[in-house]
C-alpha cells in the first residue's frame, strides 16, 4: 500500500511538471525596427574652436608685455605715449594722466595724477584698476618694476632718437591697443611729410649753427641738448649744426664764454613760455656780439612739439626747417 502511495506521488510530481513545461510559451519573434526616412537628413551640429591670440610686445627695458586683449583702460604717465595713443585712435581708453600730458585736449578728460615730480601717486593708479600703463625713460627702471611687482602691467618706452625710432614707438602702442591699421595710416602719412621736406631740403649747402636754448634759469649758463637727442637729431636733419653736439652729454650747461667763442647763427628759444624774449637774450653780458643776436636771428620756438618725442616731432622738422632756411619754402 505504502509503495503504491508512494509511486502514485512520483506520476504525480510527473505530471505536475510536464504540465507546467507545456504552459510555458516559446516567444513570439520579433520584427526589426524599420527606419523611416525623413526629408531631412541629420547633420552633425558643428563646434566652434575658439583660438585666442595674446598680444605680446617687448619693452624698452626688454620686458614681455603681454595682454589677453587690446587694452580698455589705459593709464599714461608720459606726455608723448599720450599723446601717441590718442594719434593710433585709442585716446578714448585713457582714464588717467600726468599733468603735463595736455595735448590733444581731449586729454585733459582723463584724470589727473599729478606731475609725477614726487613720485608715482600707486594707490590712486591702483585703484583705477587700469589693465596697462605707459611710462617713458624719464621713469627709473627701479620706479617701473615696483608698479610691476604690485602685478600692474607697465611698459616703458625710451625716447625716439630719430624718425625711425619715432614710428616704431607708435606701432608699439598700436599693437597694445589693437589699433595697427590707424598707425599704418599715421606713419604712412608722417613718412610722406618727412619726405616732402627732404626733397625741399636736398640743395641746401649751407648749414647754420643752431643754439637751441631748453632752460635759462641761470642766463648764463643756460641749457641745451646735446648729440644723440631727437632734438639734436630734428636740427641737424633741417640742414642745421647743433651746438650742443660739441658738448658732452645729452642734455648739458653752456657757459656765455662758450656760446661767444662758437657765435651761433640762430638762436631758438624753447623757454619762451616762461617769460624769456629776443630782447632779454640781447641784454646777457656779452651776447649783443654773438652773430645772431646781431643779425636778429632769435626765435621763440613752441618746446612741445620737440621737448615732447611724439607725433608732433614732424611738426618740430617742418618749423625748423622753415626757420633756418625760409628759401626752400618759398616756391
Amino acid at each position: 500500500m505504502k509503495k503504491s502511495i508512494v509511486m502514485l506521488n512520483v506520476l504525480l510530481v510527473l505530471m505536475i511538471t510536464l504540465s507546467a513545461c507545456a504552459t510555458t510559451a516559446a516567444p513570439e519573434p520579433t520584427n526589426p525596427p524599420v527606419m523611416v526616412p525623413t526629408d531631412t537628413p541629420p547633420t552633425a551640429v558643428p563646434t566652434e574652436e575658439i583660438i585666442q591670440t595674446l598680444i605680446v610686445v617687448t619693452d624698452d627695458l626688454g620686458v614681455e608685455i603681454v595682454l589677453a586683449e587690446p587694452a580698455q583702460k589705459i593709464i599714461s604717465i608720459t606726455p608723448s605715449l599720450t599723446e601717441i595713443l590718442f594719434s593710433v585712435g585709442a585716446g578714448d581708453r585713457l582714464i588717467g594722466r600726468d599733468s603735463n600730458s595736455m595735448y590733444p585736449e581731449e586729454a585733459a578728460a582723463a584724470v589727473d595724477l599729478g606731475g609725477m615730480w614726487e613720485g608715482i601717486p600707486v594707490e590712486d593708479i591702483l585703484a583705477m584698476e587700469p589693465d596697462l600703463i605707459l611710462a617713458g625713460e624719464i621713469f627709473a627702471a627701479e620706479a617701473i618694476q615696483g608698479l610691476r611687482d604690485l602685478g600692474l602691467v607697465v611698459y616703458w618706452q625710451k625716447n625716439p632718437a630719430d624718425f625711425e625710432g619715432l614710428f616704431g614707438n607708435i606701432m608699439d602702442i598700436a599693437v597694445l591697443t589693437g589699433t595697427e591699421n590707424v598707425a599704418g595710416e599715421v606713419i604712412n602719412s608722417l613718412t610722406d611729410r618727412v619726405s616732402e621736406l627732404d626733397d625741399k631740403l636736398a640743395s641746401v649747402d649751407d648749414i647754420p649753427l643752431v643754439f637751441y636754448e631748453l632752460d635759462a634759469s641761470d642766463p648764463a649758463n643756460p641749457y641745451t641738448p646735446g648729440a644723440g637727442t631727437f632734438i639734436s637729431f630734428i636740427i641737424s636733419r633741417a640742414k642745421g649744426l647743433n651746438l650742443g653736439d660739441s658738448l658732452e652729454g645729452e642734455w648739458v650747461q653752456v657757459s656765455s664764454e662758450e656760446l661767444l667763442a662758437q657765435n651761433p647763427d640762430t638762436i631758438l628759444l624753447a623757454d619762451y613760455l616762461y617769460g624769456i624774449t629776443p630782447e632779454i637774450v640781447a641784454e646777457r653780458a656779452g651776447w649783443s656780439e654773438i652773430k645772431a643776436v646781431v643779425d636778429g636771428e632769435i626765435y621763440p620756438f613752441d618746446p612741445f612739439v620737440l621737448s615732447v618725442p611724439g607725433p608732433r616731432l614732424v611738426d618740430g622738422f617742418e618749423q625748423v626747417a622753415e626757420i633756418l632756411h625760409p628759401e626752400v619754402f618759398d616756391n
